[in-house]
């Protein structure tokens, strides 16, 4: 049996430490531009240095000009403003949807995980059958037939997203649930939802958590979408995807009126995504 010499073992041991470092110094940086992205929207009423749905300036205007950071758009509206509480709009948006998820698709993950049989059968076929179906056409199904608006657009993408926790909670609970200590709970007469309340939702808590972290990027994308395609708030709401659409036309004549919704539909979802990796890193560090 061979051992490894201390030198070795001790350049082995700093590099770790180095590793270690680096992904927690990478994770704050991710979880810092979330966090600074989030306040900017949260502030765009103070930031934003003109009205977003008021004409501001003349039609065109390149970035850089006097009084518009980013320029303004074909009807003479500030983009930077715009851009702004676009951002607002979106981020809002993923969090009413992913807590609509978590709750609506949670319970049905509880109550499949923790009352194996037909309970769990038939739920899990009601899951199964959201899941089969393409989630964007759905979407825009239910969105274009409530009408175009911020609220349809909210409750198209929430139809179709609560599954994937249901998917997720209802596994974890059964593997919770396997647990020696939980059947020795129920062999001593608890509750059922004392078990579930003390011993299975904690268990689940992270897992969710995690889930949730990482699809905000994937929800602004989607919502953007909707967007773009005319299924959520009409003209001059400004929603990033429709300025995207709006602006398609004057993309070889002027760039940053397509590009810049674009490219904060692009920072919202890249900013959440690695923010989401960064939460996930530090729950299982913990």
């Amino acid at each position: 049996m061979t051992t490894l010499n201390p030198l070795a073992a001790k350049r082995r041991r700093t590099y770790a430490e180095a590793v270690r470092t680096r992904s927690t110094t990478a994770d704050r940086a991710a979880l810092g531009a979330l966090a600074l992205l989030v306040l900017l929207a949260l502030l765009a009423p103070v930031l934003a240095p003109h009205s977003p749905v008021l004409r501001s300036g003349d039609a065109l205007l390149p970035p850089g000009s006097a009084g518009h950071l980013l320029g303004t758009d074909a009807l003479g509206y500030d983009l930077f403003a715009r851009a702004l509480y676009g951002m607002r709009a979106s981020l809002f948006a993923a969090v009413i949807v992913i807590a609509s998820g978590v709750l609506a698709g949670g319970l049905v993950g509880v109550l499949a995980g923790a009352l194996p049989g037909w309970v769990d059968g038939l739920l899990m076929r009601i899951t199964d059958l959201f899941l089969a179906l393409p989630g964007l056409v759905i979407a825009m199904a239910v969105a274009a037939s409530l009408g175009a608006s911020y609220r349809s657009a909210l409750i198209g993408i929430a139809v179709v997203w609560w599954p994937m926790y249901a998917r997720l909670v209802r596994g974890e609970i059964r593997a919770w649930a396997a647990r020696p200590h939980l059947e020795a709970a129920r062999l001593a007469g608890v509750p059922w939802g004392r078990r579930v309340t003390r011993h299975l939702l904690p268990g689940v808590r992270s897992t969710v958590v995690i889930a949730a972290s990482l699809d905000v990027g994937g929800l602004v994308v989607a919502l953007s979408a909707l967007s773009f395609m005319g299924l959520s708030s009409p003209a001059p709401a400004p929603e990033l995807g429709a300025m995207a659409a709006q602006g398609m036309q004057y993309l070889l004549t002027a760039w940053w009126v397509p590009i810049v919704p674009g490219v904060a539909v692009m920072l919202l979802a890249l900013v959440a995504n690695y923010a989401g990796d960064a939460v996930r890193d530090m729950l299982r560090r913990r």
